[in-house]
């Protein structure tokens, strides 16, 4: 490597990342049709030029934001421990991972819900997107077969429809917090609401699972 190589590629690649982190923030709050390039560069202290240097257009950018918050979510949920508690708790502290994961990193929920109005068009084109799901799919198929083996599972759970009914439970409440708070009478993002939605939660997945 030519001397100087390495920091000029350590200054790209800072670059990059504030390009992306801004656009994240970017595209959260304004979704992909209000984002605007020149608030991206001003954000990230760059140039809209920039943008599509590292990213190529406003759809590549939006499909890196959402391949990294994707992304980031798995490598959290690879960080679990599932095998270190026996299988009841272990689904238990999957589930609270999940939903607490959610409070914590709202632009997650933004940027799923800005996809969803374009039917998931850009997130279709990732080559990466079987990557980014597939792995946590396998760590319950693995706890659902632990459970089954000590006979307090019961047979046949599809992990799938398992990931599927435990982000419902954490994801809708979240996506749809102003509406549900109006209609409801109840501030639904509070904690004490939230712990509450989370116990009755963990309560149906742990009936669902039960042998």
């Amino acid at each position: 490597m030519t001397e100087g190589a390495a920091p000029r590629r350590r200054d790209r690649e800072a670059t990059r990342a504030r390009i992306l982190k801004a656009a994240t923030a970017e595209f959260a709050r304004h979704g992909f049709a209000g984002a605007r390039g020149e608030r991206i560069a001003q954000r990230a202290r760059s140039s809209e030029r920039m943008l599509y240097y590292y990213f190529g257009s406003k759809e590549g950018l939006f499909r890196a934001a959402l391949e990294a918050a994707y992304g980031a979510l798995r490598d959290a949920e690879r960080g679990l421990r599932l095998d270190e508690q026996p299988a009841p708790q272990a689904l238990d502290d999957f589930c609270r991972f999940v939903w607490r994961y959610y409070v914590e990193h709202p632009e997650f929920i933004s940027l799923v819900n800005a996809e969803n109005l374009h039917q998931a068009r850009h997130l279709r084109k990732s080559p990466r997107v079987h990557e980014l799901v597939s792995p946590v799919v396998g760590m319950l198929a693995e706890l659902l077969a632990r459970g089954e083996r000590e006979r307090v599972f019961r047979d046949g759970i599809d992990p799938v429809e398992l990931y599927l009914a435990i982000a419902s439970l954490g994801y809708f409440v979240l996506s749809n917090q102003h509406t549900l708070s109006a209609v409801l009478g109840r501030e639904l993002r509070q904690h004490e609401h939230l712990a509450r939605h989370w116990q009755e939660s963990a309560e149906i997945v742990r009936r669902y699972v039960a042998a």
